[in-house]
């Protein structure tokens, strides 16, 4: 091929066949993977991934996730279990072997396996391969042809097992019923973890959140805003506790450029915001941090299932979260 021609149609042809390869193996899943979720989702110790070559790092991927998604993983290289990695391996664990022959050096592990009474499930593209005839599953990814090409580097493959490996993992995160947190709680870092930290992780309390009736005077609110801890921001509420307004050094400043004297000795439900905008303890602080942006206010609160507050989240408090994020090792 000439260094001067359109090498993105040679792109499109190789993306194409991977395209193939991943829709023949969509449409031919069937039971053989209802059994492998069952197996795993039951699974009283570890998954352990093992492969070698590069459905080894592909390997390696999957055990990342299915550990990220609540099933718990241990990737082995093939060649080094021979050589004592095999005391990763327990019984009660599976074992998830990755060959798209089926003869690979991951057959030399199969007498331990049983020994071990270790279930074994296989991701192979060959299922006469001995790997595949000693698997207790057997998940074919189908006769790929690579897109090499030699028809030699791994590549359609590769992509098989990986979306293979995708589809066993977030399929038992489905069946796990998660919530955000406690996806979070195994991603606290970076971007991901920054985005799912829950609003109760920093949210001001206590000193942090005061509170006064409905029913004082500005004058009564100021000093309840004013208390050491305090950020500028007053939740107020009803005889039951639960929040009917919210009140601002901003808004106090606003209503002192009207002039009226008055303005100290008024009730403070005369002038506060009513009925304004919060979110739950347990809602995510990047909803948080949205509504503060959107509705350009610089705190919110927070209350709790019966509407009463439970805390405040301040522009700042995110900026921090930010910062200790990006500051992390």
């Amino acid at each position: 091929m000439s260094m001067t021609e359109d090498h993105h149609e040679s792109g499109r042809q190789i993306i194409q066949r991977e395209i193939d390869t991943l829709r023949a193996m969509k449409d031919a899943l069937a039971g053989e993977f209802d059994r492998a979720v069952e197996l795993l989702f039951n699974c009283e110790g570890r998954v352990i991934v093992t492969g070698v070559g590069k459905a080894g790092i592909i390997g390696q991927k999957i055990s990342a996730t299915l550990a990220s998604t609540g099933t718990p993983s241990h990737w082995m290289h093939a060649v080094e279990a021979r050589h004592g990695d095999l005391g990763r391996v327990r019984t009660g664990d599976v074992a998830l072997a990755l060959s798209n022959s089926g003869e690979t050096e991951v057959v030399q592990l199969l007498p331990a396996l049983k020994k071990l009474n270790v279930p074994l499930i296989a991701i192979t593209g060959n299922p006469d391969s001995r790997l595949a005839r000693n698997s207790n599953i057997v998940l074919d990814i189908g006769q790929v042809e690579e897109a090499c090409p030699l028809g030699l580097a791994p590549s359609c493959s590769t992509t098989a097992m990986v979306v293979m490996g995708d589809a066993l993992a977030l399929t038992l995160f489905s069946l796990r019923n998660w919530k955000p947190q406690d996806y979070a709680f195994y991603h606290p870092g970076g971007d991901l973890g920054r985005r799912l930290i829950s609003v109760a992780e920093v949210m001001r309390r206590d000193m942090g959140n005061p509170t006064a009736s409905c029913e004082a005077t500005v004058r009564e609110a100021l000093r309840a805003m004013g208390g050491r801890g305090s950020y500028g921001a007053l939740s107020l509420v009803d005889e039951e506790g639960k929040l009917v307004g919210f009140f601002t050094d901003g808004d106090f400043r606003r209503l002192m450029q009207d002039g009226d004297p008055r303005l100290l000795d008024r009730p403070v439900k005369e002038v506060m915001t009513r009925n304004p905008k919060t979110i739950a303890r347990d809602s995510l602080a990047a909803e948080a941090y949205r509504m503060l942006r959107d509705y350009r206010i610089d705190q919110l609160p927070v209350v709790d299932g019966e509407g009463r507050p439970a805390g405040i989240l301040d522009v700042q408090d995110w900026l921090d979260v930010e910062r200790g994020m990006n500051n992390q090792p």
